[in-house]
């Protein structure tokens, strides 16, 4: 991002028209890293780490919302990205000293005497071992573990107050002694249960909803036994035979990232800044940097509402009809834009500026079809489409009506 970092106190002491100006930046600022990313989802030469990322940013939930600093948004985009096809202890390790995650999860205010145990209990439950395999005494004793880790508030900056530590004798899973957070993280990946738990996510990201109990079993053996690396155990799920069954075809919902970023790479759109397509994932319920809650977005079903599917349709419709829509804005037609927009400089221009420099080039798309038109809906949909092809359907007609199809929705 390159701009220099903001200390982490400076509302104390605005005047309320100050703090309403600051926050207002604020909004813009965040704006911009999420234009950023969508920017490099679209334009990465490694679509998988970007994949992978977004993945880890849904596991490793922090927010925009609560940490109120775009720069410690993009430190941790940075992490989650140099890590994502990397090792997963190292991730755990750096995630849990991560000045965005210090703050979302309270980790600043977790001290001797009076443990905050919000990061214990998240480390257990989100990142690690899941809902049901911790105790509450577990929790209690690594919130004291990891007492003392916090942020240096002028400069963003993760610092360990040791007089803030608990140096006292814990015991965390029967393991008992002056552990610390790193001994603690150290403890969690030796649980079994900690590897079952990444398949488990991973399975339900690229296979299907219905994870195969011995398959995430295979997966996680390969996940330990390789000492937590990520790319053994992508290789193990993404080339078993469970995930090329056609059972696997079309079994995921697409989410609003997916659906726009893919459809723009797929399709070869020339976009100019992306402004339309980062409101359009948040209208659709992504909004990144940004997920709602601690547990992140739930996916799945979750996506698709009476609101959101006509949103996804209309958002297709209007970017298949871009040449159709910048002739009648030529002939003095106005076009409706996202409320979000107006709360931008200049919104509703740069909005409309940057939907004008869409570009989609049909024929050339299909040029690489010719002679073989049946592979067009089978490179567009995971599965047969529900209404069928009409006969008379072809160039960019067929095209819109391939994406428009409740199948285009499915991965």
């Amino acid at each position: 991002m390159g701009t220099p970092f903001e200390s982490l106190r400076r509302f104390r002491g605005m005047s309320p028209e100050e703090r309403k100006l600051a926050l207002r930046e604020l909004f813009q600022k965040a704006f911009e890293l999420q234009s950023w990313w969508l920017t490099e989802m679209l334009v990465t030469p490694s679509p998988l780490t970007e994949k992978m990322t977004l993945f880890w940013h849904n596991h490793f939930v922090s927010s925009q919302q609560k940490v109120r600093s775009p720069q410690l948004m993009y430190g941790q985009n940075v992490l989650l990205r140099r890590h994502a096809l990397g090792n997963f202890g190292a991730l755990l390790h750096a995630i849990a000293r991560d000045p965005a995650m210090v703050i979302y999860l309270d980790s600043a205010s977790n001290r001797k005497g009076q443990p905050n145990e919000n990061f214990a209990r998240e480390v257990m439950e989100l990142f690690t071992l899941g809902e049901g395999h911790y105790t509450e005494s577990d929790v209690k004793e690594a919130a004291r573990a990891f007492t003392g880790w916090s942020v240096e508030p002028d400069r963003g900056e993760f610092v360990f107050r040791q007089r803030a530590h608990d140096d006292g004798v814990k015991t965390v899973f029967g393991h008992t002694g002056n552990l610390d957070g790193d001994a603690v993280l150290d403890i969690l990946l030796a649980q079994p249960q900690t590897a079952e738990l990444i398949a488990t996510k991973l399975w339900r990201e690229f296979v299907s909803p219905h994870p195969d109990p011995g398959e995430v079993r295979r997966v996680a053996r390969v996940l330990r036994e390789s000492g937590y690396e990520i790319r053994p155990a992508l290789r193990a799920l993404l080339t078993s035979d469970a995930f090329y069954a056609p059972v696997s075809r079309a079994a995921l919902i697409k989410s609003p990232v997916e659906l726009v970023v893919g459809t723009l790479r797929q399709f070869n759109f020339s976009t100019g800044e992306p402004l339309p397509f980062v409101l359009g994932v948040s209208l659709l319920g992504q909004n990144l940097f940004a997920p709602p809650n601690v547990k992140g977005w739930p996916g799945g079903e979750m996506w698709i509402n009476s609101t959101t599917l006509l949103g996804r349709k209309a958002l297709l419709d209007r970017l298949f009809r871009v040449e159709e829509l910048r002739a009648m804005v030529a002939d003095g037609g106005t076009v409706e834009t996202p409320m979000a927009a107006a709360r931008m400089g200049a919104g509703r221009q740069r909005y409309m500026q940057a939907l004008l420099e869409v570009q989609f080039d049909g024929g050339k798309w299909l040029a690489q079809f010719e002679g073989r038109p049946e592979w067009v809906p089978r490179v567009v949909l995971a599965a047969a489409p529900v209404s069928g092809v009409p006969p008379a359907a072809e160039g960019i007609e067929l095209i819109r009506h391939l994406v428009l199809d409740p199948v285009y929705q499915l991965k």
